[in-house]
């Protein structure tokens, strides 16, 4: 059946995909939880940047990708980010439902009425669990953090907080880059920024900001206090709009660092 004029059917949709080099990258857009510019699925598939280009235009052309542009500056020209399409088949790599059934849970959060700080615990219960993953010495803060797991070492973006805060730090970034959170690192040595670029839950945290995104301070607050090395002194929220992000200092440098410190610098509206 044809699709309506001007707009591509779902047999387009699926006959951009028939070719194999444009296949394998719409797969790698699907798989990555954030928008990837061109360079970055060149170097993924082993490809040239000029080869992956025109098959994004035409997958962007036909409705199979969205684009953004890259906000953060610099010389030349705006650099473009795609990933699938909102209405883009799934090709059963993600379950359809589960962004709907995300929306409506928390919908029904917000319905019963869920204090910021309740949405604030549940996510410090998952920062601490994927703490404990990255840093099997999580919550032992004797001597037992300095030995990671894995290739979790960093310099010491934090000052005087020595292995623990780059552990940290580390862990930190590593499981934001993972969600999709595209983590940009900034310090000195008072302490360390950490700029969410992009929002894996934009949609419904723009809807319920006063749930999601105190969620997502929840998990960064539990991971960072499991870890140790570093306190979190401000959150910043869809209030502050962008980017969000979250400040660290080295743990125990000041009266309002820690978990604790929240007030109007981790709002969600």
């Amino acid at each position: 059946m044809d699709g309506t004029p001007g707009i591509p059917s779902r047999l387009d949709l699926l006959k951009a995909l028939g070719d194999n080099t444009r296949y394998a990258i719409y797969l790698e857009l699907a798989r990555s939880p954030r928008p990837l510019a061109t360079a970055d699925v060149a170097e993924s598939l082993g490809l040239h940047p000029n080869t992956v280009r025109p098959h994004l235009e035409r997958m962007r052309d036909v409705g199979l990708l969205a684009v953004e542009t890259e906000g953060r500056g610099g010389v030349g020209r705006p650099q473009h980010r795609y990933s699938p399409a909102p209405d883009a088949p799934s090709l059963g790599l993600e379950p359809p439902a589960m962004p709907l059934l995300a929306g409506m849970l928390v919908g029904v959060a917000a319905a019963a009425g869920a204090e910021p700080e309740e949405a604030a615990a549940i996510g410090r219960l998952q920062g601490a669990a994927a703490a404990a993953q990255l840093v099997p010495s999580a919550g032992a803060h004797d001597g037992g953090a300095d030995e990671p797991a894995g290739d979790l070492s960093v310099g010491d973006p934090a000052g005087d907080g020595g292995v623990d805060a780059a552990v940290c730090l580390e862990a930190l970034v590593t499981d934001l880059a993972r969600l999709g959170f595209d983590p940009a690192v900034a310090g000195d040595d008072e302490g360390v920024t950490v700029a969410f670029a992009h929002c894996p839950f934009a949609g419904i945290a723009e809807a319920h900001p006063e749930i999601v995104c105190h969620l997502h301070r929840g998990m960064v607050e539990g991971l960072v206090g499991a870890v140790g090395g570093l306190d979190v002194t401000a959150f910043r929220t869809l209030v502050d709009r962008h980017p969000c992000r979250v400040e660290l200092a080295p743990a125990g440098g000041g009266p309002e660092a820690g978990p604790g410190a929240r007030g109007a610098d981790s709002r969600g509206r």
